[in-house]
């Protein structure tokens, strides 16, 4: 590092931070605009983008329908965040936050809003009985992992990610600092992968669902470009789950949901039955043209 900064007594906001992110930072809360959401047909109605926080919700209803949870049917709404949709007024309501994903369950009077990720999970879990161990052992190991990823993800995020890939300018310190402890987290991982199929046990979980997006994808490649730095083949049990976990349907799926970068046939920007997978290909070349 080059340069040393000095920080004032009292910090202002008197310009962006740079990086692709910038337009998405500030340091106040609370909405900028009005602006109302759609509703669609199923009660549960899902505003979103196909960030790994935002893939654990669409695999997580994906794999309860496909489980043969009918009442998990939803409406997934695309939020571009960086358009600002994050900071409508509706949406504020939901999530006062202003983060994907939030859920809105119209099943229940007055509609119920859930909002982080790894609490729309539980309450998924918990509202229709899958994928979370009922054997009190086995949920708080469960809940253990889930927890874990909602903790050290941020590091992963928004220290590797955002300092190796996003960042206006490298610096050695902060890539030094936070790759040290994504390999460190990996580990974690692969020792426990060693001993267990799935992160939790024997059992397929949202430990599983949450954890994937953000690590698996990391291991199969799809995050940072940084499969190399990381030598990430070097974690050969977390690579194992990455892909046995990749080749589920449900997940498949589940990766499309409010997806708008990649491959085209691999999009979907709303989802509002099982039926828009089978016409995504042809809805969004139209869309494209």
């Amino acid at each position: 590092m080059t340069e040393t900064y000095t920080p004032p007594r009292v910090w202002t906001w008197d310009k962006d931070s740079g990086g692709p992110f910038a337009s998405i930072n500030r340091p106040i809360a609370g909405a900028t605009h009005d602006k109302a959401l759609p509703v669609g047909q199923h009660p549960l109605q899902l505003y979103s983008l196909a960030t790994p926080n935002g893939q654990k919700v669409t695999i997580l209803l994906e794999e309860l329908l496909a489980a043969g949870v009918n009442d998990a049917e939803y409406d997934a709404w695309l939020i571009r965040i960086g358009d600002g949709d994050q900071f409508g007024s509706d949406f504020v309501a939901i999530n006062p936050n202003s983060k994907i994903p939030a859920l809105l369950d119209h099943s229940v009077s007055p509609p119920q809003r859930i909002f982080e990720s790894g609490s729309i999970l539980l309450y998924l879990a918990e509202k229709f009985g899958k994928f979370l161990p009922t054997d009190p052992a086995a949920r708080t190991e469960a809940l253990n992992w889930l927890f874990w990823q909602m903790g050290a993800g941020p590091l992963l995020g928004g220290g590797f990610g955002h300092f190796f890939a996003y960042a206006p300018e490298k610096y050695e310190y902060p890539i030094n600092r936070y790759t040290m402890e994504v390999k460190r987290q990996l580990d974690v991982l692969d020792r426990r992968l060693a001993e267990h199929e799935y992160i939790a046990g024997a059992n397929y979980s949202i430990a599983d669902i949450a954890i994937w997006p953000w690590y698996g994808g990391l291991v199969l490649g799809r995050a940072y470009d940084a499969a190399e730095f990381l030598d990430v083949a070097s974690y050969k049990n977390v690579l194992r789950w990455a892909q046995q976990i990749d080749a589920r349907p449900a997940v498949q799926r589940g990766r499309m949901v409010n997806k708008v970068n990649g491959p085209l046939e691999e999009q979907l920007h709303e989802r509002h039955d099982a039926g828009d997978f089978a016409t995504k290909t042809q809805d969004n070349v139209e869309g494209a043209a």
